[in-house]
């Protein structure tokens, strides 16, 4: 078996007194997509934000690589090959489609034949975002600022994308187009760790997944075996469930 991409060992985050975070493990394979599912307030975004960097943790470790980005700066991040997709979008609404586009791009340093090929590969992705390139992205809809985020995301070249419940706030049908785009991109090999609220679409896309619940991982498998066990997934987000379970 590889090596994971991801490895986080017994990570612990506070904020203040509050601890969101407690003794959280999960790794990722290359070319693996992991979902985190869990209920609101779960620690599911303050995983992604510590491993991108926007929060530190206060004990614990994360490996990304084989190496360990704990204490990096979160630009620096970016340049090991990480990209952060955030909860509610937070597209620059002032710039345009193609600008944000290329603020993605700034990250690496690309020259700009290779923004501008990356850029088209992404409105092939997406078509609106090219139909929308001298739009300002505050008047985009809430769907077409999603799929601008993830390619903003991906304009960074990561080798691990992380999403922020990209459904959120976001038409079905939109859903089921942006679902379809991410396991294109599942099925070119990108890595992606995926927070999600519809438990069907992230467990469609998702290889593996965890269920986190006040901070602590309480339930983790195959995608098809936590398919296949409702009512442990129920309980385990209604806090009926004793204990990290591995299925």
């Amino acid at each position: 078996m590889s090596a994971p991409l991801l490895d986080v060992r017994d990570l612990e985050v506070a904020y203040g007194a509050v601890t969101a975070l407690r003794g959280v493990s999960l790794s990722i394979a290359p070319g693996e997509v992991v979902a985190l599912l869990g209920a609101n307030g779960a620690g599911k975004s303050t995983l992604l934000r510590a491993i991108s960097g926007v929060v530190r943790a206060k004990r614990g470790e994360i490996v990304f690589d084989g190496a360990p980005i704990s204490r990096l700066p979160p630009a620096q991040i970016v340049r090991t090959g990480i990209a952060h997709s955030p909860e509610g979008r937070r597209v620059f609404p002032g710039l345009t489609v193609a600008e944000n586009l290329r603020l993605g791009a700034a990250a690496r340093g690309a020259a700009k034949a290779e923004w501008l090929a990356d850029r088209e590969t992404f409105y092939d992705l997406f078509p609106v975002l090219r139909d929308r390139m001298n739009q300002t992205a505050g008047t985009l809809s809430g769907g077409e600022q999603q799929m601008l985020a993830v390619s903003r995301a991906l304009m960074a070249r990561p080798r691990l994308l992380l999403l922020d419940e990209p459904s959120l706030g976001v038409a079905p049908l939109i859903v089921r187009g942006l679902f379809k785009a991410l396991a294109s991109l599942k099925a070119k090999g990108m890595t992606m760790l995926l927070v999600e609220q519809d438990v069907r679409m992230a467990l469609s896309l998702a290889d593996r997944a965890y269920v986190l619940r006040t901070g602590s991982v309480v339930l983790s498998g195959t995608a098809a075996a936590l398919r296949a066990d409702q009512v442990g997934v129920a309980a385990a987000y209604l806090g009926t469930h004793q204990g990290t379970k591995p299925i």
